[in-house]
């Protein structure tokens, strides 16, 4: 299988693994226990923090560890906003934001807070100036760094120095950015910023929430006050530990992997638009993260593509959903002002760690005779260079 869905999540690396396996042989007592095995837990925890740290430029008294990113999403959005509640029930967030975002949201309007969706251009990248135009009582917006569906770059800083400006607490989901771009919290102005291991070579089920020092934040969890008093709950030791020794290979391999993955989506995409002459490739011509092609294939629906790539042993995903036997467009292809007719052919291909260059060549194969093998199958006329 060649795997081009790091996106979605990124295999474990091995020495990741070989530490967690060694957490769970040899650390088996809880880090807030006083007695030296339950400190001998805390302190692979507190190394993991200073890790976690590292890669994004924080303090280690600013990590706070979660389950993932959809956590880290809700207490960074929900905490925030309760906490500023008597500042207005009013949040905001970019159209096009992770489905943990507008989950979140939708939590808080059920608690009687309104929300709207600041608009993006053409290009995928939300419209800074949507801020200045939120009404008095907002108290939190949210914008994420790199778009999980296209890998557009956000204006994370420019957001958020007109919303603090405001004083709007800013809430930024790092999570598709980390590990594979630099990411410093001091640069982006974020009051609150979430990363999630398993994108980055790390296990699933861990995260963190970056908490700026004096941001607020009411925590959703409690309990006998862990990650001092930010989220209760025993910490998942292995997966903390994992995360971890992920964030410190990813911060040590970034500006040599930000160089070969971006060559390689590079030959990738001219590969597809040579054999495909009429794919559409969203959000080119921004500043996107290196492994991340968004491309359509006009003609050729998306869950007839995946079935039809997965066939060829190669694995990628699609923002579209299906639905009573049809096919519904990725809310941020439309929210860009994408056709439907082009975006419900849309498939997400993201490249990682493990991406070889052969494997980007058998894979513009592999794409181009799906395409040809779909249109056929759907009566589409072929253009001129498509060939199985």
């Amino acid at each position: 299988m060649i795997y081009l869905d790091h996106n979605a999540s990124t295999p474990v690396r091995p020495q990741v693994a070989d530490a967690m396996a060694a957490v769970l042989r040899d650390l088996g007592a809880n880090p807030s226990s006083a007695h030296a095995e339950g400190q001998r837990a805390r302190a692979a925890v507190e190394r993991a923090r200073e890790q976690v740290a590292a890669l994004v430029g924080a303090r280690a008294d600013e990590v706070v560890f979660v389950s993932g990113g959809t956590e880290g999403d809700h207490l960074a959005l929900i905490g925030a906003a309760w906490a500023r509640r008597q500042a207005g029930r009013h949040v905001a967030f970019a159209a096009l934001e992770h489905h943990a975002v507008h989950g979140a949201a939708d939590v808080l309007r059920e608690l009687g807070w309104t929300h709207e969706a600041l608009p993006c251009d053409g290009l995928g990248r939300t419209i800074a100036g949507g801020v200045d135009a939120l009404p008095e009582g907002t108290s939190v917006v949210s914008v994420m760094l790199a778009n999980n569906e296209t890998g557009v770059l956000q204006p994370v800083a420019e957001i958020a120095a007109r919303a603090r400006a405001r004083g709007i607490v800013v809430h930024c989901d790092a999570v598709q950015a980390a590990g594979k771009v630099p990411v410093r919290v001091d640069a982006l102005g974020a009051d609150h910023v979430v990363i999630s291991a398993h994108k980055f070579g790390g296990p699933k089920g861990a995260g963190a929430l970056i908490a700026r020092r004096g941001a607020p934040l009411e925590p959703l969890l409690r309990g006998s006050g862990h990650e001092r008093g930010r989220r209760g709950g025993t910490e998942n030791v292995p997966g903390i530990v994992g995360m971890g020794l992920a964030a410190e290979l990813a911060a040590a391999e970034l500006d040599a992997e930000f160089a070969r993955v971006g060559g390689l989506r590079g030959r990738f995409e001219a590969g597809l638009l040579a054999a495909v002459p009429d794919a559409v490739v969203h959000g080119a011509a921004a500043e996107r993260l290196p492994n991340t092609a968004n491309v359509s294939f006009p003609g050729a629906r998306s869950d007839h593509m995946l079935l039809a790539l997965d066939a060829r042993g190669v694995a990628a995903s699609a923002g579209a959903a299906c639905a009573s036997g049809g096919v519904e467009p990725s809310p941020v292809l439309s929210a860009m002002g994408v056709p439907r007719d082009l975006a419900i052919c849309a498939l997400r291909f993201s490249l990682g760690r493990t991406t070889t260059a052969d494997e980007v060549e058998r894979a513009i194969l592999a794409v181009t005779a799906a395409v040809d093998a779909v249109r056929r199958a759907s009566g589409v006329a072929v253009p001129g260079g498509a060939r199985p």
